[in-house]
């Protein structure tokens, strides 16, 4: 775990992730809305993007009540069965040392997210030690440099394209679906498919905002935090977080990335649906919502890679999380702050945290 000291940085845009099965999705696991600022150098995203772009979804789970409740009922008993399902704000407690507080978030920028639920902004302004994923989000130069200290993480090194993988079916819809989106397949066709997704898998809405400058809650937090002369601590890295990603099978990456686009506009209700989740504290509901919004039919190999995903990108890394958050916890006083979907399960953070001797109780 690294400390930040506390001085004035620039502000960096924000970017987001989250994907599952063949939906991808990236606005609630990871912190790579910023890789689009991050390798703005290598391409530019269309102008309707940089647009003020009213936010158009609407709620899936809302419309499946009417039209299919049996979907419904369906996705609310696999949320029923994930421990420690409901809540994103958790209070954190040891014998002998002050509370501290969790907060799970969404990497976006939407308004209603940045408003933090009740007792939070209290638990943050007397916090003496801010944790966050990665404070590498206060530095949108030291994080390029260090993104692309390994070309290999973000483009094809070898003479290869994305073309390469693709076939003719795919193709077409990589090449319709990108033009879209004001991205030629020719300018972008060097990058990894994950890369390309962190452009198209968010609503125009939210493009819009990070285009005008909107922050995420995480980076807001953590500039508030270097401004109030808190300490600042990141438990990841960016190029751990990308490497994460990047090991995965090349195939899972481009069957995601074309699925995103086949979805069309089911992305921008996804979104809107999670964000309506995360509000309400139903955080186990997201994962299973995403499963039935996306509706692909698994084979044997793909869902092999479905549960690769999820231990490399949420499991594993939320034992890393707990760890390294560890030793700052045990001195209490703490506001930390990780990805809502890092909480539940047996292996969330929450659970995790517990089996570190912490008593954790849910607040909202």
């Amino acid at each position: 775990m690294r400390a930040t000291t506390p001085t004035t940085r620039p502000p960096s845009a924000p970017l987001g992730r989250f994907l599952l099965d063949s939906l991808v999705s990236l606005a609630a696991l990871l912190p790579v809305l910023l890789l689009a600022a991050l390798v703005a150098g290598f391409v530019t995203i269309g102008r309707a993007h940089a647009e003020e772009v009213a936010c158009k979804g609407v709620n899936l789970l809302e419309g499946w009540a009417t039209t299919d409740p049996a979907r419904v009922k369906s996705v609310e008993a696999e949320a029923a069965r994930v421990v420690n399902g409901m809540g994103k704000f958790w209070k954190i407690e040891k014998p002998g040392i002050p509370a501290s507080y969790l907060l799970g978030t969404m990497h976006v920028t939407d308004p209603r997210v940045l408003a933090m639920p009740e007792g939070a902004p209290d638990a943050f302004a007397g916090a003496a030690t801010v944790i966050v994923e990665s404070d590498e989000v206060l530095d949108e130069t030291k994080a390029r440099i260090a993104l692309l200290s390994d070309p290999s993480l973000t483009m094809f090194t070898d003479g290869s394209t994305i073309e390469t993988y693709l076939d003719a079916d795919q193709k077409v819809i990589l090449t319709e679906g990108l033009k879209a989106r004001g991205l030629p397949l020719p300018t972008v066709a060097r990058m990894k498919p994950w890369m390309i997704a962190s452009f198209v898998s968010l609503p125009p809405c939210e493009l819009s905002r990070k285009a005008g400058g909107a922050r995420f809650l995480d980076q807001k937090l953590a500039q508030d935090a270097v401004s109030q002369g808190k300490t600042l601590k990141g438990l990841e890295t960016i190029v751990e977080q990308i490497r994460a990603i990047d090991g995965l099978p090349i195939a899972f990456h481009i069957s995601a990335l074309v699925e995103t686009l086949k979805l069309g506009s089911l992305v921008e209700d996804a979104m809107e649906t999670t964000t309506d989740l995360y509000l309400e504290g139903r955080i186990a509901t997201i994962m299973p919502m995403l499963k039935a919004a996306s509706q692909t039919v698994e084979d044997s190999d793909s869902e092999q890679q479905s549960i690769a995903f999820e231990q490399r990108i949420v499991t594993d890394r939320n034992h890393v999380m707990a760890t390294r958050a560890g030793p700052s916890l045990d001195a209490g006083n703490v506001f930390m702050a990780v990805g809502a979907l890092h909480l539940p399960g047996p292996e969330g953070v929450v659970e995790l945290l517990r089996k570190q001797g912490f008593t954790l109780t849910v607040l909202r």
